[in-house]
């Protein structure tokens, strides 16, 4: 079986490496161009398009689909199927109407919750008690194909989006070659996706960061453990704008206006929140320093508090 491979981050790296690795034949993969990276803005290739110059592998990154040439360099692949995790493009149709068996895509979530753009991010910003990954067949409509398999997994109550996808890539992988076997074997079932369920997501941006405080305890974890890594969730303490990476829950409350910090001390910063219960900030980074325990943080800079 003959299979094209599009992807561009370390996610679809590790699907690429998982297919390689269990011995299918990957003629050929598409992937983003090459981007300007580091201080020095020199242009770095993807991680699917390393590991493909690693092994030899034909790569093509256009730029665009509408000119229709991606779409001619497929159909003279001629592939029997398509994979693609994490590519970072929609798809026309004339491209996926090419390969024999169909295109099937590896999304970071139980379809159909959070369709679209940074769905491990949105699982963990909604408070989500588990989520997974989906491997379905690829369609005009945003990720709202057919899906063959899925694999669930239950998300940390402190689990940063960084570290779930860490452990999604992985599960993704070993699902794709599980799915692409049943495939190559004719005993893949497919399964419609539930409209009245479908839930549709969206890029994060910095403008996503400052914590808002009236909210609870709980919703502000889900907020900060969300944007880690990145954009990373901040709020102002003293005047200084700091990036805030991990926080605990307190058992105790309070009646001041949620923000306000009622501790400072070893163990970290006391916030309010909404529902008058307190969050303990334990990890920070302030502007120009590095990532440190929040205590530590405290014990050089002295913050006023309202206790």
């Amino acid at each position: 079986m003959k299979i094209v491979f599009m992807g561009t981050p370390e996610f679809g790296e590790c699907s690429l490496r998982a297919l390689l690795d269990a011995g299918y034949e990957v003629i050929a993969a598409f992937t983003q161009p090459d981007k300007p990276s580091n201080r020095g803005m020199k242009l770095q290739p993807s991680p699917v398009k390393t590991l493909c110059l690693e092994r030899g592998i034909q790569v093509f990154t256009p730029s665009t689909f509408k000119d229709g040439e991606p779409t001619r360099q497929l159909r003279e692949l001629d592939p029997d199927l398509v994979v693609t995790a994490a590519y970072g493009k929609i798809l026309p149709q004339s491209f996926l109407d090419v390969p024999r068996l169909g295109c099937i895509n590896v999304h970071g979530s139980l379809l159909p919750r959070h369709r679209g753009a940074a769905p491990v991010q949105w699982a963990v910003l909604k408070g989500d008690k588990t989520t997974g990954v989906s491997v379905q067949y690829m369609v005009k409509g945003m990720d709202e194909g057919d899906v063959l398999s899925t694999v669930e997994t239950e998300i940390g109550e402190f689990e940063s989006s960084g570290e779930l996808f860490n452990r999604l890539m992985v599960l993704g992988a070993e699902l794709l070659v599980k799915t692409v076997a049943a495939i190559e074997a004719g005993t893949a079932v497919a399964q419609k996706q539930d409209e009245a369920l479908a839930t549709y997501t969206t890029m994060l941006d910095k403008s996503m960061s400052p914590i808002d405080w009236s909210k609870t305890p709980r919703e502000i974890v889900k907020h900060i453990c969300g944007m880690n890594p990145w954009p990373v969730a901040t709020t102002v303490i003293g005047g200084e704008t700091l990036k805030v990476f991990m926080a605990a829950y307190t058992e105790r409350s309070s009646t001041r206006t949620p923000g306000t910090v009622i501790a400072a001390d070893k163990k970290g910063i006391e916030v309010v929140c909404g529902n008058g219960e307190t969050l303990l900030i334990t990890e920070l980074q302030a502007p120009g320093k590095k990532r440190m325990a929040a205590g530590a943080y405290v014990q050089g800079h002295p913050i006023e508090v309202d206790g």
